[in-house]
């Protein structure tokens, strides 16, 4: 098999779990937290500057690629690795996301999603089979299911619907799925009903082959129903395989995820913050771009070991961020993502030394949210 996965070690304390994940182009070893490159790039970082922080895998989205510049192309180059040039592990989303976030531009059927592009407002109709092909031709190693992630505050008949459609949609991406250097993750949705939740579980489990997606989550909804949520699914979800809750990242997520036995995550955050003039530190955000830090001749964070901390003053990035200039993004981004990866190394850490309860509470009995 090109995909397998064991686990190494679980935490008496919490039941977090260490383990690596054999892929073709190499293994991730988890828990893990994946940066996003949404255009097959990590905005203003080359792959040389998310290998020196430790990033292990990226991600790029299946939506923006269809668009622009068009899986064909992607395809020709050699697929998404050699395209972008990164060697490592890649993950691609479905594109279900995206059409979610469009909700004035698209209209959802049982055949699949109808959508007019927020590049050109040209018309595409996007079903499961065609979202597998498109990731077929971008050749990540790990592919998503196209699914259907209903709204936050979505009634359960709505959230019911969403969900017996993002079922049927499962089988039919399963079927067409026939690449065995690609791993096919389901997504569990079924919104905040809980009833939907362990169905959606069940629903999964035929298809699951290693590796199973939690969507619908960090949605807008406040971060103790999400963790509600998590402890509910945690005793149905599969032990041999990876866990994947989409589209999260912040310091304290990653924290209570980890500890609810998530194995991998992923957000937009740390980057788009970076762009705002905003800094991750072990005591919550750093705004650089207020005035307090124009004379502030001190790294972001004085133990940090990035590229930024280690070379750079405050003052000089809020200069930067205030001129409009590209550098200041580039070090805040390359900062906020090594202290994710770095915080995932200490998670690692304490997970190996049975206490990352301890750890976590040690952490955010500091971090200001």
């Amino acid at each position: 098999m090109e995909f397998s996965y064991e686990i190494k070690k679980v935490c008496k304390q919490s039941g977090a779990r260490i383990g690596v994940f054999h892929t073709p182009h190499g293994d991730i070893e988890t828990p893990v937290f994946m940066p996003v490159g949404t255009q097959a790039t990590v905005k203003g970082l080359r792959p040389e500057d998310l290998k020196e922080l430790n990033a292990q895998i990226i991600l790029s989205n299946t939506y923006h690629l269809f668009l622009r510049p068009g899986e064909e192309i992607v395809k020709k180059a050699g697929g998404l690795h050699k395209f972008m040039n990164w060697d490592r592990p890649i993950l691609t989303d479905s594109g279900g996301f995206q059409v979610f976030s469009l909700a004035k531009l698209r209209k959802i059927s049982e055949e699949g999603v109808e959508f007019n592009s927020h590049l050109s407002g040209k018309k595409f109709v996007m079903t499961p089979e065609r979202a597998m092909q498109v990731e077929n031709d971008l050749g990540a190693d790990i592919i998503m299911a196209f699914d259907i992630c209903s709204k936050y505050g979505a009634s359960h008949k709505e959230a019911k619907k969403s969900a017996e459609i993002t079922k049927n949609w499962l089988k039919r991406c399963y079927d067409v799925q026939k690449n065995e250097k690609q791993m096919l993750f389901p997504i569990i949705q079924g919104n905040f009903y809980k009833d939907l939740r362990k169905q959606c579980i069940e629903d999964c489990l035929p298809y699951a082959k290693c590796g199973i997606a939690i969507g619908g989550l960090s949605v807008g909804e406040p971060k103790e129903l999400m963790y509600e949520m998590l402890d509910f699914m945690r005793p149905y979800l599969p032990e041999n395989m990876p866990r994947y809750l989409m589209g999260v990242g912040s310091p304290d997520c990653l924290l209570e995820g980890y500890a609810r036995g998530i194995d991998m995550m992923d957000c937009v955050l740390p980057t788009r913050i970076a762009r705002n003039g905003t800094a991750f530190t072990k005591n919550g955000k750093l705004v650089i771009r207020n005035a307090e830090f124009s004379e502030d001749f001190r790294p972001i964070e004085e133990d940090c070991d990035c590229y930024a901390c280690k070379h750079y003053t405050r003052a000089y990035i809020r200069h930067l961020i205030k001129a409009g200039e590209m550098l200041g993004a580039e070090l805040l981004s390359i900062h906020n993502l090594r202290h994710l990866t770095k915080l995932t190394e200490q998670i690692k850490e304490a997970i190996w030394q049975d206490r990352f309860l301890d750890f976590k509470e040690e952490y955010l009995k500091n971090y200001k949210i």
